[in-house]
């Protein structure tokens, strides 16, 4: 029963994580259609997207980690 509202809450991080990075790449392209740049709104954009980005980083396995993994076995 936790195991599955672990998988559920994960979903619905990587989720959140997706809608962070449409909305920072939308938010940064309006920024930018106008002559008048709004810079406080492409920050908002920028570091949107760069968060989503992090935090979907973050569920990526470590390649190194596996190497280590695969020596200590040995």
């Amino acid at each position: 029963m936790v195991f599955n509202f672990e998988i559920k809450l994960m979903k619905s991080s990587q989720t959140l994580s997706y809608i962070l990075i449409i909305f920072g790449i939308l938010v940064a392209m309006y920024a930018k259609v106008d002559d008048a740049e709004h810079t406080y709104l492409l920050i908002l954009g920028i570091c949107s997207l760069l968060f989503g980005v992090f935090k979907i980083s973050q569920t990526i396995p470590s390649k190194h980690n596996q190497d280590d993994n695969l020596n200590n076995e040995n």
